[in-house]
């Protein structure tokens, strides 16, 4: 006998909510739509160096390839932001570490995949062996479009997905189901005329609506990308060392966020609101113990670095940056290259603040030979 599917839904959904998903919704496979917008992403080079989003070709738009017999997805919300945030002031601080909201409390990725394992099992338990796999950004899958199919909201011009109850402060992940149950109903579009998020991006990131150019993008730039970062984006950077929050920060839907349920979400300390320089003295066996269990310890110890010296870079002129950037010289060729930028921007800052302080006549008179005038076109300082 077939289980009634519609009380089936009622109760996962239930069940997730106890398990801690905020928004359980279920969708069909059908991604079909999008297959032209990911293929022309894929095509305009905007996934960076991130070969991974390419290799599987279309596979992202068929999760019934990903893993067979799947008819169904259930899609699922978990809300990170932590209390006591403070990351506008953090922001506005150029001597402090701006780290992304996300990642400063435990790596999500575990956490809510074994929520889904366990609903997974329960679902088992009321209807027997079924197939199904849960997914938590770690398989080639286009999770927002099937979070969108499945109500949990919509697709925002910074291409995350917004709740009009919610905002965008949550994580999702997916359970790949064989069971044919009845779908949710996607929300409406409320973005409207807002553009918020698109000019806020302090790199231009947000090049159509929807359509982000990810090497343009701070968060792909401190985490993804292991490389050189391009002089062109160094000073933009500010002091977001890990990660970038802007296009949520400034979307008016974030106005109406919950809190975090979840006490592994919350700031860890050695992390939140943290000097520059005192991340910067790190040696590898800090910076390993201090992100166990974190996202960010996967950028490893020097990507890390490299991404504190842009920052110390873009901090006002001390000579205590100075020390610090001198003292890593030689560790690697890549963190060098920072260096030697930094230092030059340190400098700068360094003569900016000599002339910024000497007498008004001086002043004049520095403008003058700096431009390469001859003095006698000029007249005495008066």
């Amino acid at each position: 006998m077939s289980p009634d599917y519609t009380d089936l839904a009622q109760k996962i959904k239930q069940w997730g909510q106890a398990l801690g998903f905020q928004h359980v919704g279920i969708c069909n496979v059908d991604l079909s739509d999008h297959e032209a917008q990911l293929q022309r992403w894929l095509d305009m080079g905007y996934h960076g160096e991130m070969d991974w989003m390419a290799r599987h070709g279309m596979m992202r738009a068929r999760p019934d390839e990903l893993l067979p017999g799947t008819v169904r997805v259930i899609s699922v919300r978990m809300n990170y932001l932590p209390p006591d945030a403070g990351f506008a002031d953090t922001l506005a601080n150029p001597n402090k570490a701006y780290i992304s909201r996300y990642s400063l409390g435990r790596d999500y990725h575990k956490l809510i995949r074994n929520r889904l394992k366990r609903l997974g099992q329960q679902i088992e338990q009321e209807v027997g062996q079924f197939g199904y796999r849960p997914f938590v950004d770690s398989a080639p899958i286009l999770e927002r479009p099937l979070a969108e199919k499945a109500g949990l909201g919509w697709t925002g011009k910074h291409s995350l997905i917004l709740s009009q109850s919610a905002g965008s402060w949550f994580f999702l992940g997916e359970l790949l189901i064989d069971l044919p149950l009845p779908v949710d109903t996607p929300e409406t579009n409320q973005c409207g005329k807002c553009v918020a998020c698109m000019t806020s991006c302090p790199t231009g990131a947000i090049v159509e609506e929807g359509v982000i150019d990810a090497r343009r993008c701070v968060s792909y730039l401190t985490i993804e990308f292991d490389g050189v970062i391009p002089e062109e984006f160094r000073e933009k950077i500010g002091n977001r060392i890990y990660g970038c929050d802007d296009c949520q920060l400034v979307c008016p839907f974030n106005r109406f966020s919950d809190l975090t349920e979840e006490a592994d979400y919350h700031c860890r300390d050695t992390l939140y609101q943290q000097d520059l320089l005192t991340l910067y003295q790190w040696d590898e066996a800090s910076f390993l113990k201090n992100t166990e269990g974190s996202a960010i310890r996967r950028i490893g110890h020097i990507q890390w670095l490299r991404n504190i010296t842009i920052a110390l870079g873009n901090a006002p002129y001390a000579p205590e940056i100075i020390n610090a950037l001198s003292e890593r010289q030689g560790l690697s060729e890549l963190l060098d290259i920072h260096i030697e930028w930094a230092l030059e921007q340190q400098q700068l800052k360094r003569e900016a603040l000599a002339v910024d302080v000497l007498p008004s006549k001086t002043k004049r008179l520095v403008r003058i030979v700096e431009k390469g005038l001859p003095r006698d076109a000029h007249s005495p300082p008066q």
